[in-house]
Formats: structure tokens, sequence, C-alpha cells
């Protein structure tokens, strides 16, 4: 591997090897430098070598040494790049170190396995946690800061055939930039959103799985509502952002603050707002219930994979379908989805394969994009992600169906001009925004 040249501020490498994210990264850290890699023959590389440089054994001296900010360097280029995690994954050779990128994990490391202990020992060191205990599960907290940067950093470490996994969750403390008009709710569902936030009373619930943004949503409506005429209380696990004017309480369910207890003393303490970080049994949700009926708005999320289950979901919790009727305001679905590097995609005609077995591909559906890959993406085809939502208001009319227990799903969707998770990752692939499979699940039944 060979420089060749420096174009735009980036260092131009010759390399007969494949080039990757990962050799990229290392040489990132090793130069200090943004750096592209050039794919080119061995025949080439050889002649370059021997026309600029003289070639001799390599001084030990020049080999890559894992110093002390080595770790320094790993936590600040995940922050560069927007990881939301940091694994370190230790195997009988060596150590992976992969960051997940827009929701998907990349390997941009390898490290050799006796450097790997003083790495674990440094993150313990800086987490407080206990570096001679190997044998259990251990979690801890790392506060990183650069210049006027600050952030904090989730430690969690678990015992290993080969020694101990640590990943590192990055939390961000500010929302500069954090509002609902940017996390891709389009303007019906955004009006409804913010008709559902402002009514004094009721819940609204937000439903999908792990890591589809139900936090960011809950965050981006919390600042939205804050100001200084309003008493704002929330109960996490964990605390993501830190939103000032707003009282934030860290769950802790081995002293017993779980998030039912934590909603019994909240009605004590003159809430106009309650967030709960998530409706997890029964008991929960009837405290949130109980919120509700006592004129509190409550913010909380759920698992569930539809916003209309989210209903069904309350009832088989054992919750009573007139209770559900009267309190929730809003039920909501979202997912995260990867969107196509500009620089990099490529058009594609639709063919009838790239859809799930009996899906109906609309007619105005004639061409997609699909990922290719490149220096600017770090070769996964996709930069950053969108949200895509289901909001499903609860009228008077659905709330007399749920007191009921008859529910038209489908009828009333149409006749409301409700827009489905589907349907709204169809309008994604037709833009050119995300690809086919990127919401293949969301075309399965």
């Amino acid at each position: 591997m060979v420089p060749r040249a420096i174009e735009n501020k980036l260092l131009c490498l010759l390399t007969d090897a494949e080039p990757s994210t990962a050799l990229e990264t290392e040489l990132f850290m090793v130069l200090d430098a943004p750096v592209a890699l050039e794919r080119t023959d061995s025949e080439t590389l050889q002649n370059y070598l021997t026309a600029n440089y003289r070639r001799g054994r390599q001084d030990n001296g020049n080999q890559l040494r894992f110093t002390p900010d080595f770790l320094e360097n790993i936590l600040l280029t995940a922050k560069e790049l927007d990881s939301s995690d940091i694994h370190f994954e230790p195997y009988e050779n060596y150590c992976r170190i992969r960051f997940r990128l827009d929701g998907k994990l990349v390997e941009h490391y390898q490290i050799p396995s006796e450097d790997y202990a003083s790495i674990v020992n440094k993150i313990k060191i800086r987490a407080s946690m206990d570096i001679a205990e190997k044998r259990l599960p251990q979690d801890g907290r790392i506060t990183v800061k650069r210049d006027t940067e600050e952030f904090d950093i989730r430690v969690s470490c678990l015992p290993t055939l080969f020694g101990e996994k640590i990943v590192l969750r990055i939390l961000k403390r500010g929302t500069q930039g954090l509002s609902l008009e940017r996390l891709g709710l389009n303007a019906l569902e955004l009006l409804r959103y913010k008709e559902a936030t402002r009514v004094p009373n009721g819940i609204v619930l937000i439903s999908g799985p792990t890591g589809s943004g139900k936090t960011t949503t809950l965050y981006a409506t919390l600042k939205l509502l804050n100001d200084e005429k309003t008493n704002i209380l929330t109960i996490e696990d964990p605390i993501e952002y830190t939103l000032e004017g707003v009282n934030q309480v860290q769950l802790k369910e081995n002293i017993g603050l779980d998030f039912a207890s934590a909603l019994r003393t909240f009605l004590r303490q003159d809430p106009d707002i309650i967030m709960v970080g998530e409706i997890r049994d029964v008991k929960t949700a009837n405290m949130a219930i109980r919120a509700a009926l006592t004129g509190h708005l409550v913010l909380s999320t759920i698992h569930t994979n539809s916003a209309w289950a989210t209903v069904s979901r309350l009832i088989d919790m054992g919750i009573p379908p007139f209770l559900i009727a009267s309190t929730l305001n809003l039920s909501v679905a979202q997912r995260l989805v990867r969107k196509l590097c500009s620089n990099c995609k490529s058009r594609r005609e639709i063919e009838e394969d790239l859809f799930p077995t009996g899906f109906k591909i609309p007619s105005h559906l004639t061409q997609h994009y699909t990922a290719i890959g490149c220096p600017k993406c770090h070769h996964t085809g996709y930069q950053g992600r969108k949200a895509i939502y289901e909001v499903i208001p609860i009228t008077k009319a659905l709330s007399a169906e749920i007191r009921n227990n008859v529910l038209e799903v489908d009828s009333y969707l149409k006749a409301n001009k409700i827009t489905t998770l589907r349907e709204n990752a169809l309008a994604l692939i037709e833009d050119g925004s995300t690809s086919i499979e990127e919401v293949y699940p969301l075309l399965t039944n």
C-alpha cells in the first residue's frame, strides 16, 4: 500500500487488496487523516514501490502500536460516524470491533488477542467497573469530554468463551435539531399527532420493535411540549437525551424503582405530562390509565407490530375495553429504514420476484433503486435513516367500537385516510429514498 496523492484533503492510497471500510478506518486512526483506497494490480504496485521507496527490513518501531489514546480514538471515530453502538468481540486469535451504523453492524477494526485485555481494563476503569471480576456481567457509564463536546457512553460487559464481550452505547445529551417535523411524518400524520398531544389528558402510545426510533419520537414530543408553565416527569431506562426543564428519572429495578412504582409517585408530584419509557406489564398499563383518567397526558411505548395491534395488546393484557376507549388518544406505529446513498444508488426495473410471494405490486410502481456501495457510505449503499409511521387517532366512532369490542380495522383505515406502514414503505421505494430489500418485512403479510 503506497500513497498516490492528496486530493480535496483526502489521502489517496494504492493497494492490491480489496478496499474495505475496516481498512480505511484503521488507516484513519493511524494517520489521523481521511483516506481513500484505490485498487490496482500487484505488479503496478510493486513497480511503484521500487521506483519511490528504498526497500529493506521494516523497522519494528514503525509497526502499529496500541497507544494509550487508541481507545479514545475509537470512541471519537464512532461518534463522528454517528454510530449508536460499539461492539468489542473477543475470539481465539483476535478481537473484532464493530460499529452499528444506521442500524446495521459494520466491522471496522481487528486487534490481536494479546492487546485486548489492556483495552478491557481501560474501559472498566473509566466506567467504574470491577476489573478483577471477569465471571459476571457488569454495567457502567463513561463520560467523554473533548473540547466543547461532551457525551455519555453506557457500558455492558458480558463474559464469553474467549474473554469479555463489551458493548458501548453512545448516548446523545443534546436535542439540537430534534423536532417532529424532521422525523418523517407526512403532513396529515403530523397534524393528527400534534392534535393528540395538545389534549390535556389521555394516552399517546408509540409501538415498534427495539431500535425503531420510538424514544426519539417521544423526546421530540417532549421538546415541543416543554415550556415554563408545564411540569413534565419521565421515567426512563436509560436516559438517552438530557432535556432541560424536564424532570428525568432513571429506572432502578434492583432497588424497586420500576415503571409502575415511579408512576405511582409521579401522581403525587403535581404533573401535567408524564412519559413512561415502556409499558411492559399490566401493572404499568393500569397505572398509566389511572394517570390519564385523573387528568394527565401520558406518553409511552409498547411492543406491537402495528398501531392497531396496540389496542389488541392492551385487551390481551387484561385492560377492560371501556378504559382503553376512554383514555387512548392516539396509537402510533413506526419503523426506521435506511436511506439509499445518493452518491451510488442505481435505478432498476421492477421485477416480481423482488417482492414477497402473492404481493400485489401497484401499477404505478415501475422502477426502484438498489444499494451499491462507495467510500461516502462506507461501502454499505446506505447513508442515514428515515422513520415511517402509521398514525391512528382514536375518534369517538372508534372509541365506541373499542368499547363494544367490535373492530372493523380495514374499513376504518380507508374511511379516515390513514396511511399504513406498508403504504408509506411503498412511497419511499417509489421516490428512491430506500430499497425494496430494506422494507421487505413490511411488505409481507
